[in-house]
């Protein structure tokens, strides 16, 4: 990511629509997964550490991040021990193993991302397990994309074959941002259509179109955990090393 998506994550992501939501339906599905009570929780990408007080909630954390940018954000969070590194080839902590590995919206960013999972599968303690995101759909993919470094957007086969492949078995996996789905895609194929060039800038909208696109992002919380959902802008896995795999 661009230095300067960095510093807006970094401003916005307490308060905006998207980070709230994504931290809410999250929480309910790390609740979940059977975590020992004192789980051991790793965040890999943590970015400027939005996602750490939550997943405070449920265990001790320890998170890894390779900008320079973000790193002393995350740290002056003062939760958990945010360490320098990089996937697949730079993880942190020596031989340290966790109950939960986080890889949330990092797995578009990389080349290597079979590899980086291969190498964060290594790191769960059995029976640990991952919570992964991506965004969906290669047909959106738009400027948006470009700006944010991605590399590819992913298909629900091509997620699970990729978890698959490394051993991974799911317990949950699901689209997610389903009931905004039909007017951000809207808006995504409107502009790819009339080409038009999408800001680069992350910002917030009026504090009521906030608060109303936060609840009803949010609200896919009490469903996700019930039924997955049938479409909608990402994807979200719950995944655990197949037993086989451990053999």
């Amino acid at each position: 990511m661009d230095p300067k998506a960095y510093e807006q994550m970094a401003s916005l992501e307490d308060r905006h629509w998207w980070f709230l939501g994504r931290r809410h339906i999250l929480s309910r599905v790390i609740a979940r997964i059977p975590l020992p009570p004192a789980a051991c929780i790793l965040e890999v990408g943590c970015g400027s550490g939005g996602n750490l007080e939550m997943l405070s909630q449920f265990g001790q954390v320890f998170a890894v991040e390779r900008s320079e940018i973000a790193l002393p954000i995350a740290r002056a969070r003062g939760i958990g021990v945010v360490a320098e590194g990089e996937l697949p080839h730079r993880i942190p902590f020596g031989s340290q193993q966790f109950d939960l590995i986080a890889l949330l919206d990092v797995l578009e960013h990389l080349e290597e991302d079979k590899a980086a999972l291969e190498a964060l599968t290594k790191r769960l303690k059995p029976p640990g397990y991952m919570v992964i995101t991506v965004p969906a759909y290669p047909w959106l993919w738009s400027t948006h994309d470009e700006l944010n470094h991605h590399k590819r957007r992913y298909t629900p086969e091509q997620l699970r074959s990729l978890l698959k492949s490394v051993g991974l078995e799911t317990y949950i996996f699901t689209f997610f941002n389903s009931f905004l789905f039909p007017l951000a895609a809207g808006i995504r194929l409107a502009q790819k259509g009339l080409r038009l060039r999408e800001s680069q800038d992350l910002k917030m909208p009026l504090p009521w179109v906030n608060w109303l696109l936060a609840e009803i992002f949010a609200a896919e919380a009490y469903l996700i955990p019930k039924f997955p959902l049938p479409f909608g802008l990402s994807l979200l896995a719950v995944a655990s090393p197949r037993k086989d795999a451990l053999a």
